[in-house]
């Protein structure tokens, strides 16, 4: 087919960059914006064309508004073609793509996934020439497919593959942000438009031209359609304005001109179009691409004859001529006429659920418990393959159909529980509300709507404890009839919320009412409930006993909905065998984050980053932890923001970024303490008990550490008690205070913390082992933590200890015996990243007569004291000055000055600032 460049005028410009686009030696995107009518398809066209002489297979497909919420509609049409020839292929990239387009159950991929595997289909052979992918009125895409193909756009340099597309300026879309190259199309020049007009209707009289001209605006649609209208009427141009006030957008005026074409049919054929129009049969590159699922208009010539459809070249099918056709022939009909057309349609989908869903939905006006039965089914559909939103709107419209109130709050509930945990509380909120009768008690579905948007948006645990605690007991007292059909799914929700109230609080006195009350529950309370209580309160306690059922329920964990699979991985982080939980939230993280459970989602970025933190994947943590707090930012979930930020604290401490650290938990405190969020609290004080240890300052950290817990006990319901074993441990000892140090190590292994996880285990033996008076106590619980078998999982936690064991062999005069302990302990850290803690265990190395080597990563091995007094005397103090301010004495700043000179290279004290400036580049700890 040659490009109809005869038919076209102007453009000369769009022209030139589409040739450019399609004869490119490498794979680009570009997408064409502008107003209706403006030429978008006849560019299309012309590319799809020219890409058709190059030797391009182009692969065509047009978004369609009746679609627009279907997940992968447009994806699944613009691929069908290559589908086909790859049908029964086991691999890995056709099994991503039958699990989006066929809502096969499994795995929700990530549209990073589904990219890849799109990608792959396009580059690796299937398709036998390179293909030319086609979207027009691509602003009606699905949200799915437009994430889809906007990835694959951004990469598609050093392959064959281009992608282009045409979307409306006037119609917002995820296309907005695509970040993929742009190409405007304006409104004709005054000189094109009258060259184009003169073209098509040379015989157009000098008024009607110049009317035309002036309502037109350079659209060429406007120019063409407008001028046909004019020249259709009897008499001439009447005396008054043939097309109406100015300010009318151009898209109605020309919905107006079409609306009397369509008017004039008989109204067999009126129906043929709205079936074909509600249904985007008719759409060009699109009736064509998924044969047999869309109807196919028939019987339409008069419409043909009226110009408001086509023939399509490829395939013969009738085909609107404009999408603003289409939008006026369901304008044009009645509320009737539309119900009777989709009724008709969703028979003719009998086979797809989400289709026959979206259409009955449409055409159903009283109740009908069936068609509600189908919508509610077609939203769990919908939320498998990443339409969370979707889902929520047919649940709702499944309530609004349901025959009975049971029913219709059922759903309305289900409806708001999805709603809120995809990160729109406040549509959960306004769901729960419409179902409550006036001067009615408020019901428990609008209790719990209410309660997760205070809680995540705005961190109050007190009131939305009170609330909840007082719904379960309305359902416990009123029986199994209370709260609609199935009220044990909603009293369930309202406990694992009370659960996530409770966690967060940090306080003994409300867990300790919540364990009451989840006891008065009997068998209303689920086995997963109970475990959630055990895990998220206190495992020093609780937490043993729920080691081996928390395994049995992780394996289940991708056949479970992605809220359930985050409240398994929070308990997994507490009994700290969140390994087990991580491949599985990776792989859906994405997919929840972009599609599905927004909320879930950055609840499974924080498990990734914690469990990435304590492998000692440390600069994945932080990126990790850097996405969920923008996307905690961006959705408004204040807590998890504040969470994100406690979490990060304690990594920048760990790394010996101390101010860092410090920033951060201040921020975290001024938020959560007012709020009483002893959760959060804690983990501020944690980190800055570790930022402390990590500068040498052992008193500040032993202060951070006792703020959580006392030495020699477990302060009951503070997670972070068992946690900080370690920090409490070498702070008491550093400071002086052996005996609590040791009350501390002894209290520990009496709680039996060994027995609940792998870390505590660890830990437990170390601070034993750091804590014991007896040598050969000493010998067998670091032996005991060394040869753990999970130890090289807790590479930080394994690296002090065995730090603290090299330390005591060299004060127990055996240096050789030291030396592996703290060479193992200087690399671990090294490799960490953690500044401080490396640079102790070097110095402690070269005490025993080693010096250890230099790397490129570590040009110079100060000690943080080292530096601290260097960079002090590089700011002109004198060696009396910096005795006071770090309580030493002048003669043993003098020493240290001593040992700094040759480390950095230097003679004389006034080389100190560049010595330093050159190390800047080495990673240290930050205890400024």
């Amino acid at each position: 087919m040659e490009p109809n460049t005869t038919a076209m005028v102007g453009r000369e410009e769009e022209r030139a960059e589409l040739a450019a686009f399609v004869k490119s030696a490498t794979g680009r995107a570009l997408v064409l914006r502008g107003e209706a009518g403006v030429g978008k398809s006849t560019l299309v066209g012309h590319a799809a064309a020219l890409a058709g002489q190059e030797g391009h297979a182009v692969l065509r497909a047009a978004g369609a508004e009746a679609e627009s919420a279907l997940p992968y509609a447009g994806l699944h049409q613009l691929l069908h073609p290559l589908l086909a020839d790859t049908a029964g292929s086991d691999d890995a990239g056709r099994t991503v793509l039958d699990t989006v387009f066929d809502g096969s159950r499994g795995e929700p991929p990530s549209v990073m996934t589904v990219g890849i595997a799109v990608l792959d289909l396009l580059t690796h052979g299937r398709a036998q020439r390179p293909p030319l992918l086609v979207l027009d009125d691509a602003q009606w895409l699905d949200d799915a497919s437009v994430d889809v193909c906007a990835f694959v756009g951004r990469r598609l340099a050093g392959s064959p593959v281009k992608l282009l597309v045409a979307v409306r300026t006037d119609t917002a879309s995820r296309w907005d942000t695509a970040a993929l190259p742009e190409l405007p199309v304006p409104a004709l020049p005054d000189e094109d438009a009258a060259r184009l007009l003169d073209h098509r209707y040379p015989d157009l009289g000098r008024h009607v031209r110049r009317a035309v001209l002036a309502q037109a605006r350079g659209n060429p649609l406007a120019l063409l359609e407008l001028s046909a209208e004019l020249l259709g009427r009897s008499g001439g141009l009447p005396a008054e304005d043939p097309v109406g006030p100015h300010d009318v957008p151009l898209s109605r005026r020309l919905q107006g001109l079409y609306g009397a074409r369509i008017a004039a049919l008989d109204e067999r054929v009126r129906a043929e179009l709205l079936r074909g129009a509600l249904d985007s049969a008719g759409t060009p590159g699109g009736a064509d691409a998924v044969p047999g699922t869309r109807p196919v208009m028939r019987d339409v010539d008069a419409a043909v004859a009226a110009g408001l459809l086509e023939v399509a070249a490829a395939t013969g099918d009738f085909v609107f001529r404009h999408p603003l056709v289409r939008s006026a022939v369901v304008q044009m009909a009645t509320p009737s006429q539309r119900r009777t057309a989709h009724l008709a349609l969703a028979h003719v989908h009998r086979g797809s659920l989400e289709h026959r869903a979206a259409h009955l939905a449409a055409a159903t006006v009283d109740p009908d418990e069936e068609v509600a039965g189908i919508l509610e089914a077609a939203a769990g559909s919908a939320t498998r393959r990443g339409g969370a939103l979707t889902a929520v709107t047919w649940l709702t419209r499944a309530a609004e159909l349901s025959e009975s109130s049971g029913d219709r709050s059922r759903r309305l509930a289900d409806a708001s529980f999805v709603a809120g945990h995809a990160a729109r509380p406040g549509r959960a909120h306004q769901l729960v509300r419409s179902d409550r009768a006036p001067g009615s008690t408020r019901a428990p579905a609008a209790v719990l709507a209410g309660a997760y948007r205070a809680l995540y948006q705005d961190g109050d645990v007190r009131s939305t404890r009170q609330q909840v605690s007082a719904a379960i007991e309305g359902i416990r007292d009123a029986g199994p009839a209370a709260g609609g059909a199935e009220p044990d799914e909603v009293l369930d929700r309202l406990v694992i919320l009370l659960l996530a109230i409770s966690q967060y609080s940090g306080d003994r006195a409300v867990w300790e009412g919540t364990h009451a009350l989840l006891a008065s529950l009997g068998g209303l309370a689920t086995e997963r409930a109970r475990l959630y209580s055990a895990t998220w309160s206190d495992v020093t306690r609780y937490g043993a006993e729920w080691a081996a059922p928390l395994r049995r329920a992780a394996a289940q964990l991708p056949d479970l909905e992605p809220w359930e699979a985050t409240r398994l991985g929070v308990a997994a982080y507490h009994l700290d065998v969140l390994d087990t939980c991580r491949p599985h939230l990776q792989r859906v993280v994405d997919h929840e984050v972009e599609t599905g459970a927004a909320a879930a989602g950055m609840v499974m970025l924080h498990l990734v980053m914690l469990d990435q933190t304590a492998a000692g994947e440390w600069a994945a943590a932080e990126a990790t932890g850097r996405r969920g707090l923008d996307l905690a930012v961006e959705h408004g979930h204040h807590l998890f923001a504040a969470q994100s930020r406690a979490y990060l604290a304690q990594l920048a401490a760990l790394r010996g970024r101390a101010e860092q650290a410090r920033d951060l938990c201040a921020e975290v405190e001024a938020w959560a303490r007012p709020r009483g969020l002893g959760f959060l609290t804690q983990i501020a004080d944690a980190a800055a008990a570790t930022a402390a240890l990590g500068c040498g300052d052992h008193e500040s950290a032993y202060l951070r550490a006792t703020a959580i817990t006392r030495p020699g006990t477990f302060r009951p319901f503070a997670h972070q008690a068992p946690r900080t074993l370690l920090d409490l441990v070498e702070a008491a000892r550093h400071t002086g205070r052996a005996e609590q140090a040791r009350a501390h190590a002894l209290a520990a292994r009496d709680a039996g913390l060994a027995a609940v996880s792998p870390r505590q285990a660890l830990i437990t033996h170390g601070a034993l082992a750091m804590t014991a008076a007896d040598e050969r106590e000493a010998a067998a619980m670091f032996a005991r933590a060394a040869s753990h078998p999970d130890a090289a999982r807790f590479p930080f936690e394994l690296a002090r200890i065995r730090l603290a064991h090299g330390i005591r062999l060299r004060h127990a005069q055996d240096r050789e015996a030291a030396r592996p302990h703290l060479a193992a302990a200087a690399r671990a850290f090294e490799r960490l990243g953690a500044a401080g803690w490396a640079e102790r265990a070097r110095a402690a190395l070269r005490a025993t007569g080693v010096a250890p080597r230099s790397s490129a990563s570590h040009p110079v091995a100060l000690t943080w004291q080292e530096r601290r007094i260097a960079d002090l005397a590089a700011s002109g103090l004198t060696n009396k000055e910096i005795g006071r301010k770090m309580h030493l004495s002048p003669r043993t700043v003098g020493s240290h000055l001593y040992r700094t000179f040759p480390k950095l290279g230097i003679t004389t004290r006034a080389a100190l600032r560049d010595a330093l400036t050159r190390s800047e580049a080495a990673p240290r700890a930050d205890c400024g």
